[in-house]
């Protein structure tokens, strides 16, 4: 669910960052700090004092981390002498080394963020290994912190021992070509004003949802479209030449504006496809939903901070004039 933030100061507007950017590249020095790494390779009787030792770098709400409570220590001992969660840490680190590549990425995306709005502004980045599958929290976030789950990233190797028993569709949605995006909407999903005084609609969702995106696609301006919507090549290829049969459909089935999410959820769920369409990609309403948050900022001019704030969907597909390719 998308928690109830909202953005007050503006620097620049959308259309400016985009106008801007070939001119301009902002970057931030980003410092990730790798909760993973001090767990797995501090020796588990040594745990505690390195704990407490290294409190300040790691007291966060995020990490939730309490060295002096002894059942906790107890669980956190176990958890890292595990030999399943040691080969993922293993894994992990072989997949992802010092994270220098991402640590400069993110820098480049979040000072974006911070020209967009400067309260966006986020400093500290944890990583941490999870040991369950949580496909919708693989990155959380509050106001001004980030916390990745390095595991929900490197599935596509974990499957000789069949770790979360993922299902195919979601293990190729599971690499790391797809962390700095995620960080991005995450960030978006935080400070995204949601409607309070009516239950949400499909296009409630699909313009919740494309705002996430759109704010990933400039933050991160030269990622793929098929990155941006968590998309193989094939089912971007799907979804573009299918833009107008989707539209048609929910048009047609009058689910744009229905409020009841249980005849809508398998159109905007994670599955191998989405179930009206025959062979087709999953999700298809975001990319709609997409699209006419797009427009709508194109054609109104409107702040990062004044489209998280508006809550009115219907307002931003009549302002977006949006036509399907």
């Amino acid at each position: 669910m998308i928690s109830l933030k909202k953005s007050i100061y503006i620097l620049f507007g959308a259309a400016g960052l985009m106008l801007g950017a070939c001119h301009h590249t902002p970057t931030k020095t980003v410092e990730i700090h790798r909760f993973d790494k001090l767990l797995f390779e501090t020796p588990v009787e040594q745990l505690q004092s390195k704990l407490l030792s290294t409190g300040n770098e790691y007291s966060t709400e995020l990490l939730n981390v309490h060295p002096n409570n002894p059942d906790f220590m107890q669980l956190l001992a176990g958890f890292v002498q595990d030999p399943t969660m040691q080969e993922v840490y293993r894994l992990a680190d072989s997949v992802f080394g010092d994270m220098k590549a991402e640590s400069e990425a993110l820098g480049r995306s979040l000072a974006i963020a911070e020209e967009l709005d400067p309260t966006l502004r986020y400093d500290k980045i944890y990583t941490f290994v999870s040991g369950m599958f949580d496909y919708d929290m693989r990155v959380g976030c509050n106001n001004h912190e980030l916390i990745v789950s390095l595991d929900q990233y490197i599935l596509p190797y974990t499957q000789k021992f069949n770790y979360f028993n993922t299902p195919l569709y979601l293990v190729k949605q599971s690499r790391k070509d797809y962390l700095v995006t995620d960080c991005m909407a995450a960030i978006a999903r935080q400070h995204i004003e949601i409607p309070q005084d009516k239950d949400m609609s499909m296009l409630d969702y699909m313009i919740a949802e494309g705002k996430a995106i759109y704010f990933a696609q400039l933050t991160v301006p030269d990622a793929p479209d098929s990155i941006l919507m968590r998309y193989t090549d094939e089912q971007m290829k799907w979804m573009e030449k299918n833009e107008e049969n989707v539209w048609t459909y929910l048009l047609q089935n009058k689910v744009l504006y229905d409020v009841d999410f249980m005849r809508f959820h398998n159109l905007i769920d994670d599955a191998p496809k989405t179930n009206a369409f025959n062979e087709s990609s999953p999700r298809t309403p975001y990319y709609i939903g997409w699209r006419i948050v797009s427009m709508y900022a194109k054609n109104t001019g409107c702040s990062i901070a004044e489209l998280f704030a508006e809550t009115d969907g219907q307002k931003i597909l009549g302002q977006s004039n949006y036509r399907p390719k």
